[in-house]
């Protein structure tokens, strides 16, 4: 068997936001918003990464790209440990990982023209000759679907799916190898998420690129995503093949999670799994499993230990004591 190409892999990754109170702004308390999560992304491929509000969805996917500075842990993009990088470096690196935002509203300046925020930074970075600047902005617009007399317009002359694809176009034309998509679709009608999507992986397939897909729509996510890994405060509590995690979820959360999914036919009865309570604070998780104070089935040994997050099944790994070998 050969050996997977993987172009990102995230290693025990932790992101902490400190608590300051009081007058002098004592650090009094950590939210724990990534709590040492690892994964890896084979090169051209998507995973989709899932959760409640709240999980660290985003902040993992910024952490990433190093827009926040981590807490410890290790990211390394196509081989580069981008924490490792120098002021320099990173700026040379910047253009091989993009970011789409969740809100194309507030993600595009509204005092530049369409032309001019997708080549601002390909300007920026000298991705291309000048002479030939104006027709690179014109390939990009044309390939997400963007007519070329757009380049004059402003975005608030555009509609929400027009927008995302602007922002698409953007992170295009910097010619990445990466791209973290957070969220890039809740903002959308339903008939436009479709569109994106489509275009999302229309694009992975003309120019090989591989994708974090950050999303609450898990039909999306099974619809785009080659691999899927679900988030609970902070942690990383199953991750798998897509087919696999969809037909058989092992963690009770994913369970839950998964059995929201809608289906469009009246004649079959979904059987819901309704979790109790709120999710607990990331300034302060419980003891041993975060889960164990919303899931059914909790032991004794739920309250005091954290599960091990391990591959129960080939190519699929779980934390939760219910798998303890």
């Amino acid at each position: 068997m050969t050996q997977k190409d993987y172009l990102l892999e995230v290693d025990d990754l932790v992101k902490y936001f400190p608590i300051k109170t009081g007058f002098f702004k004592r650090t009094t308390g950590y939210v724990k918003a990534v709590d040492g999560i690892s994964f890896k992304i084979e090169r051209g491929k998507t995973m989709g990464l899932v959760g409640e509000s709240g999980c660290g969805k985003s902040t993992c996917g910024r952490t990433i790209l190093r827009l926040l500075e981590k807490t410890s842990g290790n990211v390394r993009i196509d081989g580069k440990d981008i924490f490792a990088m120098n002021r320099e470096e990173l700026r040379t690196f910047r253009p091989q990982a993009q970011i789409v935002f969740q809100d194309p509203y507030s993600s595009l300046s509204p005092r530049l023209p369409v032309g001019e925020i997708i080549g601002e930074a390909v300007r920026e970075h000298g991705i291309i000759d000048a002479s030939e600047f104006d027709s690179y902005v014109t390939r990009v617009m044309n390939a997400c679907g963007l007519p070329e007399y757009y380049k004059g317009r402003y975005p608030h002359e555009f509609s929400g799916g027009q927008r995302q694809r602007i922002c698409i176009a953007r992170a295009l034309a910097l010619n990445p190898q990466f791209i973290v998509c957070d969220e890039p679709v809740s903002a959308l009608d339903v008939s436009i998420q479709a569109q994106v999507i489509n275009l999302l992986k229309d694009l992975q397939k003309e120019f090989g690129l591989t994708y974090l897909f950050i999303s609450h729509d898990l039909s999306v996510v099974e619809h785009i995503s080659d691999t899927v890994g679900v988030m609970y405060l902070g942690n990383m509590v199953e991750f798998s093949e897509t087919e696999k995690i969809f037909s058989k979820p092992l963690h009770p959360y994913t369970q839950a999670l998964f059995s929201a999914i809608p289906i469009p036919d009246p004649d079959v009865k979904i059987n819901r799994i309704v979790l109790e309570g709120s999710i607990p604070s990331p300034a302060d998780p419980p003891q041993g499993c975060k889960f164990h104070t919303r899931c059914a089935g909790c032991m004794e040994k739920c309250k005091q230990i954290a599960p091990e997050y391990r591959e129960v099944e080939p190519g699929h790994f779980c934390a939760c004591h219910l798998y303890d070998a």
